[in-house]
């Protein structure tokens, strides 16, 4: 169990490619057997099952490197699914990784996403990465908020072909957050 502070604990539960898969097809109840967690429909939903097929296919290219590993985050003591985060794309020649995270509309304006963006940069420092990155909607005040609290800083902006204009924004791995 993870706990800082005035962070809220939880565990981390890795998704398998399995389970992945399953999510990537909207199987939620075979995902949730293989995890051994309650998994809901935020994991499926907003169209998410294309990022559950390109992250299985991220796993693919490398499966010994941090790209595409995504954990559930599982609220303690309670046991609710509150969550997801993980490593968006390979790390770059210059050691940057890009995290992504996402809060079910349920547990949000509760502390989890600085938790679990928290916790993904503890995880990006352990693998080695010297900057972490985060490419975030510019309507998405709450992320927005939370990675700037962290230290993040505005790096630029680019044009994804499913989400559309983000904003850029990366923070070096000098110490732990």
């Amino acid at each position: 169990m993870i706990k800082g502070g005035s962070m809220p604990s939880f565990r981390l539960v890795e998704m398998t490619p399995s389970a992945m898969s399953a999510l990537a097809v909207g199987d939620i109840p075979a995902a949730s057997a293989e995890l051994g967690v309650s998994l809901t429909e935020h994991f499926v939903g907003d169209d998410l099952r294309y990022l559950w097929r390109y992250r299985v296919a991220l796993r693919a290219t490398a499966p010994d490197q941090p790209q595409g590993r995504v954990w559930a985050v599982v609220s303690e003591p309670d046991g609710e699914v509150v969550g997801h985060g993980g490593f968006q794309t390979p790390a770059s020649d210059q050691g940057t990784i890009e995290i992504s995270y996402s809060v079910a509309p349920a547990a949000r304006r509760r502390g989890w996403g600085k938790a679990i963006a928290t916790e993904l940069l503890h995880r990006a420092a352990d693998e080695g990465a010297r900057t972490v990155r985060a490419a975030v909607s510019p309507d998405n005040t709450a992320s927005l908020a939370i990675i700037s609290a962290i230290g993040f800083h505005r790096t630029g902006e680019q044009w994804d072909e499913k989400d559309g204009r983000e904003l850029v924004f990366e923070r070096p791995i000098t110490d732990r957050p």
